[in-house]
């Protein structure tokens, strides 16, 4: 599968962009918006029919594909996607004569596909529904149930049964929230029905602080000092070599994992004052908010080493960062990756007792170095709007309104300096290290 985002940008209402591998999958361009569809034979007939999936850039093409997959396997059972979806539509229609009929499961249901699948980002809005839809299965009793009839009381019992979990259920008690609000406002609830859940447990959901190897460690904001950031570019050798590139660019850029790896090599040009990097606003965590723009990252120092390496070439998934199966090397990769050295975990420990070895520097995950990057940047003297431009934040409501300048020439200063100050930390720091074993280098 291929998907060109320059192509995707260029298309002209009327037009649209067929996916390779996906038949039937298309982007199609309107003179307002660009949608994904599935086309495809019905079956009745023979005649060609096209159902929509949802807006882009919102979703993303792994989403797409995922949810053309799954209208194509409906067809090859014999279904005719668009009939399915007119009758649960009618269904909705008809729930919707008696608001106070509404159950419970169907409140949650239309905030997915009207609310979330819409609004936010493919990766945010699947992990929302696996929690709404992990408590559907979990309570059919209260799923059943109509909106209407669930009570201060329930909404509590629901909540402190979960309490062990504070932070899991603080954002189920927003999102239940969030799914009452929607339809209240869609008319889908009696207007006199209570939303409880803005109000029960409110501050009582708080969270403990991370668990690490069993062992509760708080809620520490962890920052790596310059002694331990040594050791561990040190030690960088006994990683495998996308281990090695996806570390280094946390800290030679301050991006966030997730716009390091999905990097391609449309997102990389070579300017009048350098390398720099692009990331498409529909990249970034701030896409849903109208006034965010693309960011802008100078590559510099190992960061322009990495990548200059790595697009030559760039395999078959056309990520700059693949991993040895040839698909996108990802963010929870890199994580999981980062946790097995940890000398906690389970892997860790088994590899300690095969003489392997484990990271010189615990307790730390891939954030923080992100982290780590910008208090470096505070420590350099870097003013607070630049190095907040640099991270990718955006600046409060009013200053955005009024300061559109990106800080482009300010952004390559900065880096520049935190650059020439990790380099710095390059300096052999003892004996090399053993090398971890093949085995211990499979991603």
């Amino acid at each position: 599968m291929f998907f060109d985002v320059r192509a995707a940008k260029a298309l002209k209402a009327g037009e649209h962009l067929a996916i390779d591998g996906c038949p039937g999958l298309r982007l199609v361009a309107t003179a307002t918006k660009r949608t994904w569809t599935y086309r495809y034979k019905a079956l009745a007939d023979g005649r060609m029919k096209q159902i929509a999936i949802g807006p882009y850039p919102a979703m993303s093409i792994q989403a797409a594909a995922a949810q053309w997959q799954a209208l194509r396997d409906r067809r090859g059972a014999g279904v005719d996607p668009g009939q399915e979806r007119r009758a649960e539509r009618k269904g909705v229609v008809k729930s919707q004569s008696d608001p106070a009929m509404t159950s419970v499961r169907r409140v949650v249901e239309d905030f997915v596909t009207g609310h979330l699948e819409q609004n936010r980002q493919a990766a945010g809005a699947a992990a929302a529904k696996r929690a709404l839809d992990r408590l559907l299965e979990a309570e059919p009793a209260f799923a059943s149930r109509t909106a209407a009839s669930i009570t201060r009381a329930d909404c509590f019992d629901l909540l402190d049964a979960r309490k062990a979990t504070p932070t899991a259920a603080a954002k189920l008690r927003s999102l239940l929230g969030s799914a009452w609000e929607y339809a209240l406002d869609a008319g889908r609830l009696p207007e006199t029905a209570p939303n409880w859940w803005r109000q029960v447990m409110k501050g009582r959901l708080k969270s403990k602080g991370k668990r690490l190897g069993g062992e509760n460690i708080g809620q520490q904001r962890r920052v790596l000092q310059d002694a331990e950031l040594a050791q561990l570019l040190a030690w960088l050798p006994n990683m495998h070599q996308l281990g090695r590139d996806t570390f280094e660019m946390y800290l030679w850029t301050c991006a966030r994992g997730v716009e390091i790896l999905a990097m391609q090599p449309e997102h990389i040009t070579e300017e009048s004052d350098g390398w720099w990097w692009t990331v498409p606003k529909e990249l970034t965590k701030n896409a849903r908010f109208p006034m965010a723009v693309d960011l802008r990252v100078p590559l510099i120092g190992r960061a322009h080493e990495i990548v200059k390496r790595r697009l030559q070439p760039v395999g078959k998934s056309g990520f700059i960062f693949e991993d040895v199966r040839g698909e996108q090397y990802t963010q929870h990769d890199f994580s999981t990756y980062i946790y097995g050295l940890q000398p906690y975990s389970a892997k860790a420990k088994r590899r300690q007792g095969q003489g392997g070895l484990v990271l010189p520097v615990t307790h730390w995950t891939p954030h923080n170095l992100r982290r780590t990057s910008r208090t470096k940047l505070a420590a350099l003297g870097c003013p607070k709007e630049i190095a907040e431009a640099i991270l990718g934040h955006l600046p409060e409501v009013i200053e955005g309104t009024y300061n559109a300048y990106r800080y482009d020439a300010e952004r390559r200063l900065w880096i520049g300096k935190l650059a020439e100050s990790l380099a710095a930390l390059l300096r052999p720091q003892g004996p090399c290290h053993k090398s971890l074993q093949p085995s211990d280098t499979m991603i």
